[in-house]
């Protein structure tokens, strides 16, 4: 027997909830993963508590990321003992996740974990900081360069957020985080921001073009906001969209890019190729300050999550939320 964060739904409702499952209760898959830590992101708020339908089978384990040991492999490419970290492919949507002591998935899903970090300092990082190094690689392929032009960051107080202020700043970028907590402007300076402004300047409906700002943006709260960057960006800048913590519309024109030639990259770290997902996981491994990510994480025990995901979508999370399964 294990615990594991259990979301079902029945005629009694949608509900979620720590209690003891036995092994049966594993899903098929090669590689049996003895789990350290998981992890609260946006979208485990939305499957905890039920506010979108991101569970599609029911009773599921959440939780999208874990970073643990394997403990039994039928695949040739993991031995038990060899550290992991999984982060997507529809764990805690339609398989169930990490947010329990055990899981068990397919061996094409996992990452060995980079030389240099821990288990728990992947799940600091997580699903966020992962799609957050995603954005950045975009970024850097359309060929934006320090020096280029301020970088505009929204929901910067977010874990997306947050890992990418830490990320642009140590590679030289000049950022500019967008949130609607300026109370915590000490805490996003301190990630590497140079400048930080209210969310209030791009979240209401605006102009088709604004002026010009932004070389390049990290967009995870989509609708006016993400219209708005797309229409201040400069000439020949891209976008990299990754979220929709405002709202999955887009409300903007075609002039950005038919007027100033600007990209708008979207982001999936869900689907994305092992390939890409080695890269990112290995420049994070490099590139992301850990004495930054240690100042942007809290811990909480397994009991502790079904809260967080209540606070997660109510803006009542700063940073990186890493949950101790084991306690």
């Amino acid at each position: 027997m294990f615990k594991a964060l259990v979301i079902e739904k029945d005629e009694a409702g949608y509900r979620a909830g720590v209690r003891e499952v036995g092994d049966d209760a594993l899903p098929d898959g090669e590689v049996l993963v003895r789990v350290a830590y998981s992890t609260i992101n946006y979208k485990d708020g939305l499957a905890i508590t039920g506010k979108s339908p991101v569970v599609r089978k029911f009773p599921l384990t959440a939780g999208i990321d874990f970073a643990g040991t394997v403990e039994a492999s039928g695949d040739a490419r993991y031995r038990p003992g060899d550290a992991v970290v999984l982060n997507g492919w529809g764990v805690g949507e339609t398989h169930s996740g990490g947010l329990a002591q055990k899981a068990r998935v397919k061996a094409d899903w996992l990452v060995p974990l980079p030389a240099g970090l821990s288990a728990r300092q992947a799940m600091a990082i997580g699903t966020a900081g992962y799609t957050a190094m995603l954005c950045v690689l975009a970024l850097e392929r359309h060929g934006i360069a320090p020096g280029a032009g301020d970088i505009l960051v929204t929901g910067a107080n977010g874990g997306v957020g947050s890992v990418a202020i830490a990320l642009l700043a140590r590679l030289g970028h000049r950022v500019v985080a967008s949130t609607g907590r300026l109370g915590e402007a000490g805490y996003l300076q301190a990630l590497g921001a140079a400048e930080v402004i209210d969310r209030a300047e791009l979240s209401a409906p605006g102009k088709p073009l604004g002026r010009e700002r932004w070389a390049g943006v990290v967009d995870a709260v989509g609708s006016h906001t993400l219209a708005n960057a797309c229409a201040t960006t400069r000439y020949g800048g891209a976008v990299a969209a990754c979220g929709l913590a405002q709202g999955m519309d887009f409300p903007a024109t075609v002039a950005p890019f038919i007027l100033r030639g600007i990209t708008l990259y979207g982001i999936d770290s869900v689907m994305a190729r092992p390939s890409v997902r080695m890269a990112a996981w290995e420049r994070l491994a490099r590139d992301l300050d850990l004495a930054k990510l240690d100042a942007m994480t809290s811990e909480i025990g397994l009991a502790d999550a079904v809260q967080a995901g209540a606070d997660i979508l109510a803006g009542r999370v700063r940073g990186r939320l890493v949950v101790d399964v084991n306690r």
